[in-house]
């Protein structure tokens, strides 16, 4: 399941169940042809829409859509941001970065920055493994990295420091 709020107001609900797509637990009836890499024509209840991608950030998990000439600001949440949230662990935005600490108990798989890498907000520096699945988790905002305090093949415990930052 996925949770896309657009322009930071209306939140729909997007789920891929066998019996098709659903959108807010109707199914998605809607007739979607692709003219281009970026562009996009749809029919929905006898109305015709063209819909444009502008704009993509894949770490963020942000698209900007232009559908007959409007702009469409969509943040998506999947099923692991959603539960981070329910858990109360998600990052606050524009908070300062001093470190990252492990959202649950797991097995440090990788680890992709050293001190003095300088990441921004998105970029993946280490893959905890929890609950048989790899997590990326990301830097939750622009920073340098002072000290990494773990290596591949350490299991951390839940809020255990792994990452500081300058």
């Amino acid at each position: 399941m996925f949770q896309a709020s657009v322009n930071d107001r209306d939140t729909v609900t997007i789920d891929f169940a066998p019996q098709g797509p659903t959108l807010n637990d109707a199914p998605f009836d809607w007739d979607l042809v692709r003219l281009s890499d970026r562009t996009f024509h749809i029919l929905r209840n006898n109305q015709s829409y063209t819909a444009e991608l502008i704009d993509m950030d894949a770490a963020a998990k942000s698209i900007t859509l232009k559908i007959n000439q409007a702009l469409y600001q969509v943040q998506l949440k999947d099923r692991f941001d959603l539960l981070l949230e329910q858990m109360g662990m998600s990052n606050a935005a524009g908070a300062k970065v001093n470190d990252i600490k492990a959202p649950m108990p797991g097995l440090i798989v990788g680890v992709s920055v050293e001190p003095g890498t300088a990441v921004q907000k998105g970029d993946i520096v280490l893959i905890l493994e929890a609950m048989k699945m790899e997590n990326a988790i990301k830097a939750p905002g622009d920073a340098t990295v002072r000290t990494i305090r773990v290596v591949k093949g350490d299991r951390v415990e839940k809020n255990q420091v792994l990452i500081e930052f300058e």
